[in-house]
């Protein structure tokens, strides 16, 4: 499958073939440069570059952007194949029915944004974790009441911990 993707201004072709233990990239224009990709957690992949090894934590926000974080680097991605990856997983549509919304990386809860009860709109910021140095805001995938909760400021949670559930 090849995609155009952006990531901090600068668009390449990256073309994604499927292997037995996960997913080999390769960038166009780049001889050579092909990566080894495969995902180790919830939205945290383990990429193969150059004969080293990468972590890089994905977080997917409203708007089809992927912000994403690499020993201490930040940067924002986004695929313009709107038709090939909006079906999927990370779609720029709302999320349907009940969502639970979990922590993307290890970290630690530094700011709760709502409490339960409150209504929140798709993209809104629902509390901020920090991880790696980085301070990243947790965003609601839909629009909707939160109905729980489930950390408290100054707590550490981990990669896929549940922090709060959106209805």
């Amino acid at each position: 499958m090849k995609y155009e993707v952006r990531i901090s201004g600068k668009t390449q072709m990256v073309e994604l073939e499927r292997r037995a233990d996960g997913w080999q990239a390769r960038i166009e224009g780049e001889s050579g440069t092909t990566a080894d990709v495969a995902e180790i957690a919830p939205n945290v992949f383990s990429v193969l570059l150059s004969g080293r090894s990468h972590e890089v934590y994905v977080t997917p926000s409203a708007g089809g952007q992927l912000q994403l974080q690499t020993s201490g680097l930040e940067f924002l991605a986004e695929v313009i194949d709107s038709r090939s990856w909006r079906g999927r997983r990370h779609g720029g549509a709302e999320a349907e029915g009940r969502q639970q919304i979990t922590a993307p990386m290890p970290g630690k809860v530094v700011r709760l944004l709502v409490k339960a009860g409150d209504t929140v709109e798709a993209g809104q910021g629902l509390l901020v974790v920090e991880a790696m140095k980085m301070q990243n805001e947790i965003r609601s995938p839909k629009s909707g009441k939160v109905e729980r909760v489930l950390v408290a400021e100054g707590q550490a949670v981990n990669a896929g911990e549940v922090l709060c559930v959106v209805g």
